[in-house]
């Protein structure tokens, strides 16, 4: 090899190691989750009484941790500005937490029904994903635009970045060539965004599925929380089958 190629290759190799580096295996990211309260309220018949006392947009934060097969999604310590008509609308939420091993591509919910926590096994669900050109920078990532759809009619809005390396994302959302870092959901009136991203940090001791809480397994303990459900959402009509849908959904 004569010098000059020699000397072009040493200098290359730093900027070919350095963009290897961008490659993200692991780490955590915090995801601001945002409710378009006045929309929400306007669909529940609550009095403009009471909406004129709430804020517009009640916003919480999540953390996902993972790795390169695996993530755990869970809420924050809760905020003392919770108020007690969000706990009617979203109750147990800062209880939920979600494992995903993408690997075995199951995962497991930790979700609060009538107030005790159940532990749901489920394969991870899929997402029918149509990638856009639009591109748009989250926390410093580069991130291309796709939209899904879920339920057969829920649409879904995501950005995701493909120096991350799990192809996860918030609430359990994947499928997707890379991670996502920005979500919305029109039909929930609900935006997630990464506004904290902690890369190449190991938290392999927090990646663990939840432990606590009743478990739903068999057919007749599943029988036995549709039917808790049900009476809890006042749908003692609706199909078995939609009702685990609902309890087993995508968000928490």
């Amino acid at each position: 090899m004569n010098r000059p190629i020699f000397f072009l290759i040493f200098c290359l190799l730093p900027f070919k190691l350095l963009s290897q580096q961008l490659f993200i295996p692991n780490g955590k990211i915090t995801f601001e989750k945002k409710v378009n309260m006045a929309r929400t309220l306007a669909n529940l018949g609550i009095s403009e009484e009471v909406k004129g006392t709430m804020t517009k947009y009640k916003t919480s934060n999540w953390d996902l941790c993972f790795d390169r097969t695996r993530s755990i999604y869970k809420a924050q310590k809760k905020d003392d500005t919770d108020d007690d008509l969000m706990y009617f609308i979203s109750p147990g939420e800062s209880t939920n937490e979600l494992y995903a091993d993408y690997a075995n591509k199951n995962r497991v919910l930790k979700k609060s029904i009538m107030g005790e926590d159940y532990l749901l096994k489920d394969s991870i669900p899929n997402v029918d994903w149509k990638i856009m050109h639009e591109v748009r920078t989250i926390s410093g990532y580069e991130c291309r635009k796709a939209i899904g759809r879920i339920n057969d009619t829920v649409y879904v809005i995501a950005f995701y970045t493909d120096e991350i390396l799990l192809r996860g994302g918030p609430e359990g959302f994947s499928g997707l060539p890379g991670m996502i870092l920005g979500l919305a959901i029109p039909r929930l009136n609900t935006t997630w965004f990464a506004t904290k991203i902690e890369a190449f940090t190991n938290f392999n001791n927090e990646i663990q599925p939840p432990t606590k809480g009743k478990k739903a397994e068999t057919d007749k303990e599943l029988k036995k929380l549709i039917e808790l459900f049900t009476r809890y959402t006042g749908s003692k009509d609706q199909k078995p089958e939609e009702t685990r849908k609902k309890i087993y959904g995508f968000t928490l």
